[in-house]
């Protein structure tokens, strides 16, 4: 890219409104490109990971979760949420798959991240492609249900064109793996 000095935005103070558990909302205000000021309110996230676990045949393991901001039960895709910043994100993404689904895996890849809302939150989401997968037992959390299903990566493309997962992560992950096994 260019030198893009001319985009930058700079931060002149922060202040604190909300310090929860998962979120941490601040106000910050801004010296803009132009000199101006101006207000951001923004979401501080310790990341997450998500996993696409895909079996030798080609089937996804999928989730369906009662999601409580939407009020209803959606599918996903595994994922979870780092335990610090500092954590390794491929150690997280092999500690959730095993929670969630009871599966190891001996290959994985790295996706990239994701981004789910640039705008106004820094949360970055790693996604991994997990195969040669090896099934056990689950470990959910005590505040943790969902069940898991496997639908062929196909399948799941078809759903996610046709508007049927309307999860952004599970959504982009699906893509991004069915795109790098096309010839």
């Amino acid at each position: 890219m260019s030198n893009e000095a001319h985009l930058i935005e700079t931060q002149l103070s922060t202040r604190e409104i909300f310090d929860g558990k998962i979120l941490h909302v601040k106000l910050d205000t801004v010296r803009l490109p132009n000199g101006a000021t101006a207000s951001r309110e923004i979401i501080r996230h310790v990341g997450a990971v998500c996993i696409i676990p895909l079996t030798a045949d080609g089937q996804v393991l999928v989730e369906r979760q009662f999601r409580y901001p939407m009020n209803e039960v959606i599918t996903e895709i595994p994922a979870g949420k780092l335990d610090s910043p500092d954590e390794d994100p491929l150690a997280a993404a092999r500690r959730e798959l095993r929670e969630e689904t009871g599966v190891t895996a001996d290959k994985w890849t790295c996706l990239g991240p994701f981004y789910p809302a640039a705008a106004y939150s820094d949360e970055r989401i790693w996604m991994y492609l997990a195969e040669q997968l090896h099934f056990g037992q689950q470990e959910l959390d005590e505040d943790e249900f969902l069940g898991v299903s496997t639908v062929p990566l196909q399948t799941l493309v078809r759903q996610v064109l046709a508007g049927e997962i309307p999860d952004a992560k599970t959504q982009t992950a699906v893509l991004r793996v069915w795109a790098l096994r096309q010839p």
